[in-house]
C-alpha cells in the first residue's frame, strides 16, 4: 500500500465515529452537523505529505470562518473529524499520530474559541506515568511550554504540535471522560506559545574530549557517576557525554581540560574496569536545534551531507530529541557552521 492509500484507510474509522457522534447529539436534542473530508465545507487543508501532512493555516482559517463559525453562531454543534486533512486536489491526508489534539486547537484558534478542552482517558497531566509508578499525582496547572516539552519527551497526554495553535487568550484544559462535566478538575494549560526556536549555533570556546578506555563500560552500573561526580565537585562543566562498549568520552571546556584529566586519572587508578584516560584538544561544538527533528526522518543525513562532501571530519554526534550537537576540529568550525546551516535549510 502507498502512504496515500494508508491515509485513506486510516481515515475510515474516524469518519464513521464522527458521523455516529453527531447522530447521537441530535438524538439527545442537540442541533449538530457532521462535516466529512469529502464535504465541500471541509475546512482543514493540507499539503500531500501523507502521514505527516502540513496544514495550510491561512486557507484553513478562511474555510473555518466561512463554514464552521456560522454553525456555532446559530447554535449548531459542528462535528469535525480529528487528525484528518484534505489536499487542494481533494486527497484525504492525516496530520500525524495523535493529531486529533492538533485539530481541536486548530479549530479553536480559527473560530476564536475562548477555551479548548481535551477530553481523554487520563485525569490530566501527571507527575509521572501512573501505569509505571505508584503515587503519581495530577498537575493542576502547566504553562504551554511545559506541556509541549512533556509531550515531546514522551508524555502521552497531548500531541506537542497542538500547542502551536493555542492563541494567547485561549484557555485550555485536559480532563478525563468519566467526569461527565467539562468544568471538572484536570490540568489547566496557561500562557501563550513562544515562537519555535530553530537554528544552528557555534559555541564560541574551544573544547576538549577526554576518553576513558576499559572493559564493559555500558554494562557497569555507576561507571559514569565515578567520573562525573569529581568533575562536578570541581565546578567543571560537562558539555556532552558519549559511551560505547569499551570506552566513554566527556567534553569539557579547553581551559578545564588538564584539571579534568587529572581528576579522571585518579578515578582510573582506583577502578578495576577503567584502564586509561586520554585527552584530545582543539574541538568545536556546533548545535542544530528544531522541533522538526522529532518527526522528520533523515535529519542527521541532511545536516551532515554537505559537511562530508567538503571533507570535514565529524569527531562525534550527540543528540536529544530536538537538538543535535556536532564536534569538529577547531580549525574547521567556521566552514562547518556554514555547511550545517546549508543542510538545515533543506529540512
Amino acid at each position: 500500500w502507498s502512504r496515500e492509500e494508508m491515509d485513506f484507510i486510516m481515515a475510515l474509522g474516524e469518519r464513521a465515529s464522527a458521523r455516529i457522534f453527531s447522530t447521537a447529539l441530535r438524538g439527545l436534542g442537540v442541533p449538530s452537523d457532521f462535516i466529512d473530508p469529502a464535504d465541500k465545507r471541509w475546512p482543514v487543508i493540507t499539503d500531500e505529505t501523507f502521514g505527516e501532512a502540513r496544514i495550510d493555516l491561512a486557507e484553513t482559517e478562511r474555510r473555518m470562518k466561512r463554514h464552521v463559525l456560522p454553525m456555532v453562531e446559530k447554535g449548531t454543534v459542528p462535528v469535525i473529524c480529528g487528525f484528518l486533512g484534505r489536499s487542494p486536489s481533494g486527497k484525504i491526508t492525516t496530520i500525524g499520530r495523535g493529531g486529533s489534539d492538533i485539530t481541536g486547537f486548530l479549530v479553536g484558534r480559527c473560530i476564536g474559541a475562548d477555551e479548548v478542552i481535551i477530553v481523554t482517558d487520563v485525569d490530566g497531566v501527571m507527575t509521572t506515568d501512573p501505569n509505571r509508578i505508584r503515587g503519581a499525582r495530577i498537575i493542576p496547572e502547566l504553562t504551554v511550554e511545559e506541556m509541549r516539552d512533556l509531550a515531546w519527551f514522551g508524555a502521552k497526554v497531548m500531541h506537542p504540535r497542538a500547542m502551536a495553535y493555542k492563541h494567547p487568550g485561549m484557555r485550555a484544559k485536559v480532563i478525563h471522560f468519566r467526569h461527565g462535566n467539562l468544568s471538572a478538575g484536570g490540568t489547566v494549560i496557561t500562557g501563550p506559545m513562544e515562537r519555535e526556536r530553530e537554528g544552528v549555533e557555534l559555541y564560541d570556546r574551544m573544547l576538549s574530549m577526554l576518553t576513558v578506555v576499559g572493559e564493559e563500560m555500558q554494562r557497569t552500573p555507576g561507571i559514569l557517576s565515578k567520573v562525573v561526580t569529581p568533575l562536578s565537585r570541581a565546578k567543571i562543566n560537562i558539555f556532552g557525554v558519549s559511551i560505547g562498549p569499551r570506552s566513554f568520552s566527556v567534553y569539557v571546556d579547553g581551559d578545564d581540560a588538564n584539571r579534568a584529566l587529572g581528576l579522571i586519572h585518579r578515578v582510573v587508578l582506583r577502578d578495576r574496569h577503567m584502564k586509561s584516560v586520554t585527552g584530545e584538544d582543539g574541538l568545536a561544538m556546533i548545535t542544530a536545534y528544531s522541533e522538526k527533528f522529532i518527526y522528520t526522518p533523515g535529519v542527521i543525513a541532511k545536516l551532515t551531507e554537505p559537511v562530508a562532501r567538503a571533507g570535514i571530519n565529524i569527531v562525534e554526534i550527540l543528540s536529544s530529541r530536538a537538538s543535535i550537537s556536532f564536534f569538529v576540529r577547531w580549525e574547521d568550525r567556521k566552514r562547518a557552521l556554514e555547511l550545517f546551516r546549508k543542510g538545515m535549510s533543506g529540512i
